[in-house]
């Protein structure tokens, strides 16, 4: 009976220690909405700094949605752009599949980084497939493969530099461990899978465990904790268009300013901030300490 009895108790602590693992790998997510009639309040009981948004930036940076309905544009493309092969201090623990793969310099940066994290969990054989691509490479994808497995050039996340295709040098990227590992962690390193297998009917994309894109924290983990598409993400953001969020401790006010023409803003004295559009109508605004 003792046997029996000890048996048991390795079971319930294995069973512990298993339930505390998979939570880890969820984001502690505490988001708060306000009404707008109380934003104001809000804002003018604190010290601040103005900030100017303008009409450009309605087209710059990570949040900017790209869609059959939303093209990227020409100044929607990162600046950073490298060729990977060329770069061995951003090409670390990962192969690439092709000599001609570029990427924005800082997310080959912040993908090093998720990789040297997963290499701690023992994946070790991630693959780059496709990272940025020119308008012309679009194109010329296009026509090779048809529209049922390519998109019109400007309208790929490729064409950003925020986007790249990863893969598994040991088996598909659906049944990989890789693949399953990235979709627990990515949106602690700022990543998401941009075309879920539940999304299809919202990115009218099929599912393509592969594809995976930058969008910052406390992005990531808001869109985890909600299962958002970036499509219901930024639909979510200009409804509330007042947000504060505690992601695993850090504290971040997001905001939705729909722009017509150039204005200012009010943010917390001495925060930090980033600016995202949306390229729709208007900008987001990050602020955290």
């Amino acid at each position: 009976m003792k046997k029996w009895g000890f048996l048991l108790f390795l079971i319930v602590c294995f069973g512990l220690a298993f339930v505390n693992f998979t939570s880890y790998n969820e984001p502690k997510v505490e988001i708060q909405s306000y009404e707008s009639n109380k934003i104001d309040a809000r804002e003018t009981s604190r010290n601040t700094q103005e900030i100017e948004l303008t009409k450009e930036q309605i087209y710059q940076g990570n949040l900017l949605l790209v869609n059959n309905d939303y093209p990227v544009q020409q100044e929607s493309i990162k600046s950073d752009i490298i060729h990977l092969s060329a770069h061995d201090e951003w090409a670390q623990g990962y192969v690439l599949l092709g000599n001609e793969i570029y990427l924005s310099e800082d997310i080959a940066h912040k993908f090093s980084e998720m990789v040297a994290a997963a290499e701690k969990d023992g994946l070790q054989y991630f693959a780059i497939t496709s990272g940025f691509r020119s308008f012309e490479e679009q194109n010329n994808l296009y026509q090779q493969m048809g529209s049922a497995y390519a998109l019109p050039a400007g309208y790929s996340e490729h064409n950003l530099g925020l986007s790249l295709d990863v893969g598994s040098t040991q088996m598909m990227m659906a049944e990989a461990p890789e693949g399953k590992w990235i979709e627990q962690h990515a949106w602690n390193y700022g990543f998401i899978l941009r075309y879920p297998e539940d999304k299809v009917d919202i990115t009218g994309i099929q599912y393509e465990p592969w594809h995976i894109r930058y969008v910052g924290l406390p992005h990531s983990a808001i869109m985890k904790e909600k299962n958002f598409a970036l499509e219901e993400y930024v639909d979510y953001l200009k409804d509330e268009k007042y947000i504060t969020a505690s992601i695993n401790g850090e504290k971040y006010t997001i905001t939705y300013h729909p722009i017509s023409q150039n204005k200012t803003i009010n943010v917390p004295e001495h925060s930090h901030f980033e600016i995202s559009g949306n390229n729709m109508d208007g900008v987001i605004v990050t602020t955290y300490e």
